[in-house]
Formats: C-alpha cells, structure tokens, sequence
C-alpha cells in the first residue's frame, strides 16, 4: 500500500469510527483507549494497527521514549488527571512524548485528546481554525513549555461536540497536519 493508499484507508475508517457509535465505547483518557483508537484508524493498513511500538523512533532531531521504558512512561501518563484544560493539554503533550505507536501518533492522539475535551469540559477542537504550521511548531515546543500549545488551542475550542460537519473536517484537517491532501 502506498501512502496515500494508507491515509485514504485510514480517513474512512476515522470516519466510520464516528459514524458506527463505536467511539462512544472508547475509554477516554487510558492507554487502552489510545490503542483502540488507532486500531480503528489503521486496521487494514498497519499491521502493528493498536500496538505498543518495541523500538525507537524519532522525527528530526527529537527521540521519541525510548522503548524500554515506554511501558512506565505509558502508565504515567494515564495516571496524570484530566480535570481542567490545561490537565488535559499537559496529559496529550506527554503522550505525544511518549509516541507509543510506529506510526500515526498524531492522528490517534488528537482523536484521543478531543475525546478528553469532551467528556471533562463538553467541548471539542475545531482543528480547521488552527494553522498546520503553527499547531507542529507549538507541539514541537511544547516538551519544554505547553503555553504556545495553549495559547493556540482554547481559543478554538468549540461546544459543538455532536456536530459531523466540526468532527469530519476535524479529522481531514489532522490527517493534513501529517502531509495528507485529498486528491
């Protein structure tokens, strides 16, 4: 499969994702739900779709956890509350740290952290309102300081958290984040 076969894929499946109701099943917040989550999006694509990556990886000049202690790190982060906006941005920052799959951390993770929004604060990203250019240079830097991070994602928080239109143009939105343009 080629790239744009597997984003192809995988947008279907974020959407069916939302469509079937089967994201209402998902633990928010846990390492399983995350695993979930990114077996829903990548099954048929990855054959390591909703598993705990064994190596390491890193993106430009940032090591992602290292492998060996990606379990304890793992476990830290699900501990971490999830009370108030900023609870649940340091907790996405964390697990963006941690990368624990081999691929599609992104994707997965801001499914996963809309899903926190929504259940502790009744709100949800609306991702199309954030620059692709300014959301990776805010992630970049937000292990060492998640204020940019903030500063660029409480002002588009939206309460419409049942609204398909937000949710799916949410989705194509972080899948062009990762490089992916519909053709």
């Amino acid at each position: 499969m080629t790239e744009h076969e597997i984003n192809e894929k995988s947008l279907e499946n974020a959407k069916k994702l939302f469509t079937s109701g089967k994201i209402e099943a998902i633990e928010v917040g846990t390492v399983k739900g995350l695993q979930e989550i990114h077996k829903a999006l990548f099954e048929g694509t990855y054959e390591f779709a909703g598993e705990i990556r064994k190596l390491n990886i890193a993106k430009g000049n940032f090591r992602f956890a290292n492998a060996l202690y990606l379990g304890a790190a793992l476990s830290a982060v699900e501990k971490m509350p999830e009370n108030t906006f900023e609870e649940i941005i340091s907790k996405y920052v964390e697990m963006n740290i941690c990368h624990p799959f081999m691929e599609g951390n992104g994707r997965s993770t801001r499914i996963w952290l809309d899903l926190m929004l929504r259940k502790r604060l009744k709100k949800v990203v609306d991702w199309q309102k954030i620059d692709k250019v300014e959301y990776l240079q805010a992630m970049e830097r937000s292990p060492i300081n998640d204020l940019e991070l903030r500063v660029l994602i409480q002002p588009n928080l939206t309460d419409k958290i049942n609204d398909r239109k937000v949710i799916f143009k949410g989705i194509e939105q972080s899948y062009y984040y990762e490089g992916y343009e519909k053709t």
